[in-house]
């Protein structure tokens, strides 16, 4: 029986280029395409990179919102199917920068897999490096991999739980969302849905994160960020339009020093929904006095 190789371990949530092409194509490292939308099956790719189907197998379709976590089973049994193992180390990019590669990541940390990394700056950060690409969409043609599922609660929450973290004092709840879009100034782009936010929410759009090199911006920087909304609270709710880009936030936070942030798996795609009806609010944030 063949013993799974193991790969270094990436030094934090966050790796850069340079540190991703020392170490592309050892045994054990595996590395995953998570974009989405134009981006998703793009003609070329990170040498080797598998694809992680955000639009695919890897979101349960049943689930009313887009981009639902899938069940245990289902996402073990993808991970061994991208030749995934328990002793891999994964790194994960996308092509439009830091955007969907991150909910990649957070689900496989909700699934109980630490040795995973997002690329900073994306497949831009990596061409700009003049690093090499492949002519090619993401594939994966190996041999199934020995991933096991461990999931942990609370990285994951629905909208029961948000419900309760905005009437908490000592919670603060988070939107990705442009600023129009929160406001309820500009359309969703998903037909049926309420413009507006929850009430109580904050808007910290994702974008804002990341300097104007595509890279995030420094552990303080992000501290500040969210400091200069939440105040003192330290337990963080993270949404966004379909829990995609609340994932960006979460990646944030947890380089600021946040302990274990939770995402709305729904987000705006279930909250703002005719039915069930739950409030929601217009206008820029007002937010309310933070705990001393």
């Amino acid at each position: 029986m063949n013993t799974p190789a193991t790969a270094a371990l990436p030094p934090g949530p966050l790796v850069g280029a340079d540190w991703l092409a020392e170490r592309l194509g050892e045994p054990g490292l595996v590395v995953f395409d998570a974009s989405v939308g134009a981006h998703r099956g793009a003609g070329r790719r990170i040498p080797g990179a598998r694809p992680f189907d955000l639009d695919g197998e890897l979101s349960d379709h049943t689930a009313p919102a887009p981009h639902t976590m899938p069940g245990t089973a289902e996402f073990t049994e993808a991970m061994r199917d991208l030749g995934v193992d328990d002793t891999s180390t994964v790194v994960v990019y996308d092509g439009a920068g830091i955007y969907s590669s991150a909910r990649a990541w957070w689900m496989l940390r909700a699934m109980g897999f630490d040795r995973a990394a997002v690329l900073d700056g994306g497949l831009p950060a990596w061409t700009a490096a003049g690093r090499p690409v492949e002519s090619t969409a993401p594939a994966y043609e190996g041999p199934r991999g020995s991933f096991t599922a461990r999931p942990r609660t609370g990285l994951l929450v629905d909208a029961a739980a948000v419900t309760t973290a905005l009437a908490d004092p000592a919670a603060a709840v988070l939107d990705a969302r442009t600023r129009e879009r929160f406001a309820g100034t500009a359309p969703e782009p998903r037909p049926g849905l309420r413009g507006g936010h929850m009430p109580g929410a904050l808007n910290l759009p994702f974008g804002e994160l990341q300097g104007p090199d595509g890279l995030m911006r420094s552990p303080a920087e992000l501290r500040d960020a969210f400091e200069a909304l939440a105040g003192a609270r330290e337990r963080l709710y993270l949404s966004c339009g379909s829990g995609v880009t609340a994932c960006v936030l979460a990646l944030a936070a947890t380089l600021a020093g946040y302990p274990d942030p939770a995402v709305y798996d729904g987000s705006w795609s279930e909250w703002g929904l005719p039915s069930p009806v739950r409030p929601v609010v217009t206008g820029p944030a007002v937010p309310a006095p933070a705990p001393s």
